[in-house]
């Protein structure tokens, strides 16, 4: 195995860090990373770095911050570290003159099983719609996004407990170890990637909106419930309590409908529980969060806020 293959890595948010690690900790020649530009966060608005940056400093990796990809400037300090392959894990679309430019070409890691939930945010709409099963691809780079030949795929269960969350945390860990499996099968010349069958995009995964965050409580018990689960707990599903914001974190579906409720409605004894009424059946609220204050549980919720 030629571990002096010299690797580019990109990468920005939380997610790109285990691959990044599980990288180096396996002495692979991590020769240079590129990740966005530091952002203002908070009151003082202090530039922060991204996770990637980070991390990468942590390993003295030297890191490219560029704004404009095809900018000459920084095509000529890409080229100067004469990488032999590309990493990119959750980063921007890249222009064909950088996925194009070292000679083992450049792979990208995918929260889906590809080419289904093409797009943005694959694990939430993967939660949002029902799904029972998700995975993780990685696939050669070429000029449509998440069109590239696959190299290796791995499965996933989605529990019904989980939330995106839960089910990042784990496709992040698994793709990490399949980042790592993938450098070794190109090392050894032991890849064989196979086209996309475009049969199997069934489902598109867009980047999440505010407006895709709003319940719907004409949709049934069972939809809204998976909406919740798969935006929980960031963005968060929202919707209107007492005429203020509410985030809704947790929920239980209850398949009866409440006959005295239209959709949107809901009952409470004032103390332990709060049931809106759906398209078909009933949805329990188990945690949520009114604007202006902290998430709670429905019980601390409901002693001091009468509804």
């Amino acid at each position: 195995m030629n571990k002096d293959l010299r690797i580019i890595y990109m990468g920005t948010p939380e997610f790109a860090v285990p691959a990044l690690e599980i990288l180096i900790e396996n002495k692979w020649n991590v020769v240079a990373v590129v990740t966005a530009p530091d952002k203002p966060k908070g009151r003082g608005q202090k530039m922060i770095p991204s996770p990637v940056k980070q991390a990468a400093l942590d390993f003295n990796i030297p890191v490219l911050q560029p704004t404009n990809l095809k900018s000459e400037a920084f095509l000529e300090e890409l080229k100067s570290y004469q990488a032999d392959i590309q990493v990119v894990v959750a980063f921007r679309m890249l222009p064909e003159v950088v996925w194009n430019m070292p000679p083992k070409g450049t792979f990208n890691l995918h929260a889906s099983l590809l080419p289904n939930y093409r797009g943005a945010a694959p694990i939430n709409w993967a939660i949002i719609n029902g799904e029972k099963e998700t995975g993780i691809t990685t696939f050669f780079l070429k000029h449509e996004i998440d069109t590239g030949s696959v190299i290796f795929q791995e499965k996933e269960a989605i529990l019904p407990e989980d939330n995106i969350g839960t089910l990042y945390e784990r496709l992040m860990l698994k793709g990490s170890k399949l980042v790592l499996k993938t450098i070794e099968a190109i090392s050894l010349g032991e890849v064989t990637p196979k086209p996309q069958d475009e049969n199997l995009a069934k489902h598109h995964a867009p980047k999440i909106f505010k407006e895709t965050c709003d319940i719907d409580w004409g949709k049934s018990a069972e939809e809204i419930h998976n909406l919740v689960r798969g935006l929980s707990p960031y963005p968060a599903a929202y919707t209107s309590i007492v005429g203020k914001n509410c985030k809704i974190f947790k929920t239980e579906v209850i398949q009866s409908d409440n006959k005295n409720l239209d959709s949107g409605d809901f009952e409470s004894d004032g103390k332990t529980h709060l049931t809106f009424q759906t398209g078909a059946g009933s949805l329990k609220i188990l945690e949520l969060q009114l604007e202006g204050k902290k998430r709670m549980k429905i019980d601390d919720f409901l002693r001091g806020n009468k509804l």
